[in-house]
Formats: C-alpha cells, sequence, structure tokens
C-alpha cells in the first residue's frame, strides 16, 4: 500500500524545499535565455523587450503543456494505482495522428491548412474529450466497470487508429507526407498563438480542480477497497478525474502533437524529487519539472545545437530509456 506521508521532518521538507528553488532558478534561467539569447538589442531597451515580447509565445506554450502533461500524468497515474503508463495509452495522440493524416489523406497537402485555426483547434479538443468521455461512460459506469478493461480497449483503439493511419501515409505522395510528417512530431513551432485564448483556461481550470483535488487523489490512491472504507464514491472520483486528465491530454496534444514519454519523464522525475506521495506536493514539483525539462532542451537544442526540430526526438527518447529502465527495475508491468 502507499504511503501517504506529507513531509513529516524537518529534513523532508528542506530537501522538498531546495529541489523547488533550484528547479524554480533552472526555469527562470532558461525562460530568460530563450528571450535574451541572440536578442540583438541591449537588455532593457525597447528594442530588447519588443523582440522578446514575440518570442514569450513559446513560453506560455510550454508552460501550457508543461502543466497539462505533468498535471494529467501524476493523476492518471493515481487513479489507475500504475506508475508506468500514461495518458496516452487511452489513444490521444493516435486520435491526433488519425484526424491530421485523414486530413491531407482526403484534401491533399492543403488538409494540414485546413485543420489549422482557432475552430479546428476547438473542435480537436471536443472530439478527443468527447472519445474519452464515451470510453469512460461505458466502461466505468455498468455493473461491471473495470478500470483495467477499459485501458486494455484504450490501447487497442489506439492501435487500430494508428493502423488505418499507417495505411493512409502509405498512399500519399512523398511531397504531401513531408507536409504531415512535420505535424506528426510534438513541436513548439506546431502551436498558433491564436489557440491560446482557448488553452490557457482549459488548462488552468482543469489543473486546478486537480490540484483542488490533492487530498481526494491522496485517498484514492490507497484503492478501492481503502477509499470506500473511508468514504469516498472511487467510481465517481475516478470518472471525474479521468474527465480533467482528458482534457489537459486534448488541450496539449492539439497544441503542439503527440509527446508520449514526456508526462512519464517527468512524473517518475518529479516522485524522486519530492520524496512523497502527497500529491499537494507532487503536483506542483511536476509541472515546474516539466517547464524545466521543456524549456532546457529547447533552449540547449535551439542555440548551441540549432536543432530546435529534433527537442521532442530528444525528450521522447530519454522519457523511453527512462521507461525501460524502470521496467527493468521492477521486473514486471
Amino acid at each position: 500500500m502507499r504511503s501517504s506521508r506529507s513531509l513529516p521532518t524537518r529534513r523532508n521538507r528542506i530537501r522538498y524545499w531546495t529541489v523547488v528553488g533550484i528547479l524554480a532558478v533552472l526555469a527562470a534561467g532558461f525562460g530568460f535565455g530563450l528571450l535574451a539569447w541572440d536578442n540583438p538589442m541591449p537588455i532593457g531597451s525597447e528594442g530588447f523587450w519588443r523582440i522578446a515580447e514575440m518570442r514569450s509565445t513559446n513560453l506560455v506554450v510550454m508552460a501550457v503543456v508543461a502543466i497539462c502533461q505533468s498535471i494529467a500524468t501524476v493523476s492518471f497515474q493515481t487513479v489507475t494505482n500504475n506508475r508506468i503508463i500514461t495518458p496516452s495509452i487511452m489513444g490521444f495522440e493516435a486520435l491526433y495522428v488519425a484526424v491530421q493524416t485523414a486530413g491531407v489523406y482526403f484534401i491533399g497537402a492543403a488538409g494540414v491548412v485546413a485543420l489549422q485555426g482557432l475552430p479546428q483547434f476547438t473542435l480537436q479538443i471536443v472530439v478527443m474529450v468527447g472519445f474519452a468521455m464515451v470510453l469512460y461512460g461505458w466502461l466505468l459506469s455498468g455493473k461491471y466497470a473495470n478500470l483495467q478493461v477499459m485501458l486494455l480497449i484504450g490501447i487497442v483503439i489506439g492501435g487500430g487508429l494508428a493502423s488505418v493511419s499507417t495505411f493512409m501515409q502509405r498512399l500519399l505522395t512523398p511531397s504531401e507526407f513531408d507536409v504531415l510528417a512535420a505535424r506528426l512530431f510534438g513541436n513548439i513551432a506546431n502551436a498558433d498563438s491564436s489557440y491560446l485564448p482557448v488553452a490557457i483556461p482549459l488548462c488552468l481550470v482543469a489543473s486546478g480542480l486537480l490540484l483542488a483535488s490533492s487530498r481526494r487523489l491522496n485517498i484514492v490512491a490507497l484503492g478501492r477497497d481503502a477509499s470506500t472504507g473511508l468514504g469516498l464514491d472511487h467510481r465517481r472520483e475516478t470518472i471525474r478525474v479521468l474527465l480533467l486528465v482528458s482534457i489537459l491530454m486534448a488541450v496539449s496534444t492539439a497544441l503542439i502533437g503527440p509527446m508520449t514519454f514526456l508526462g512519464f519523464l517527468v512524473a517518475t522525475l518529479a516522485y524522486q524529487f519530492a520524496d512523497t506521495h502527497d500529491h499537494r506536493y507532487v503536483l506542483p514539483l511536476s509541472a515546474l519539472t516539466c517547464f524545466v525539462v521543456l524549456s532546457g532542451a529547447y533552449f540547449v537544442m535551439r542555440n548551441i545545437f540549432y536543432a530546435q526540430g529534433v527537442v521532442s526526438i530528444i525528450i521522447e527518447m530519454v522519457g523511453g530509456v527512462v521507461f525501460l529502465i524502470v521496467i527493468l527495475r521492477k521486473g514486471r508491468l
């Protein structure tokens, strides 16, 4: 059974807040670096801040994605009682890829353009969240509701969508596939500032509700029997959390594209850094960790290696390696 302790000793508290302080300094450093590096105007001048303002959109996008991915993953792992799975298992990213591929397949290269814009962005979120609600409502509200069956069906649906997408991609011309490929990797450049008026409120409301539910998440982490014995409606709380998780994942995926292992990577790091299972501490720390990972990777790859397009590939590779290490250490799924 998981421990529900918070920060019981002075040493735990000092360690936690030291980690938070270090991550906050790194986040501020990388954030300022992205605004100031290669900025031709003197720091503090009107021209400097004008250029920095144009670059600030990327920082806002990173913050939104960091909050969505980290809080969604930690909450999802809690309700599924499994530290090695992520919300991507439910087919959100496969659905995104299928929509993008179908647009190019049926409309041509102009399909990518047709799928851009605020109405299309909002529609993608609605479709993803609707898909999740149907899945949760069907598989968690019946007499024989089973979370494991829901996960398995999510995997099957995701696999089916991936197969359909692969089939359509094979029928595309090389030029059409090149246009599509740019949308199939998670990339900060995929985001449009016009999406933010929708993405930011959804991110703040969903993540805020999950943060406010931290104490209930601590109880859910104890398991169905224990949480029911403590007076919590386990099924209702699970569906509510999964709905909020689906909103966060839909916003992140529709905003920048698929990033399968980002959430797993930062959730694993957050638990190591926090040294507690209390969600009041783990959730904020995971969001801060995710922002540092994203902004740090983007800063290094963009300004040192001049390869900003491979940021997501590097994060996915590192996340995949961490995933394998965790699997090998645990010796089981």
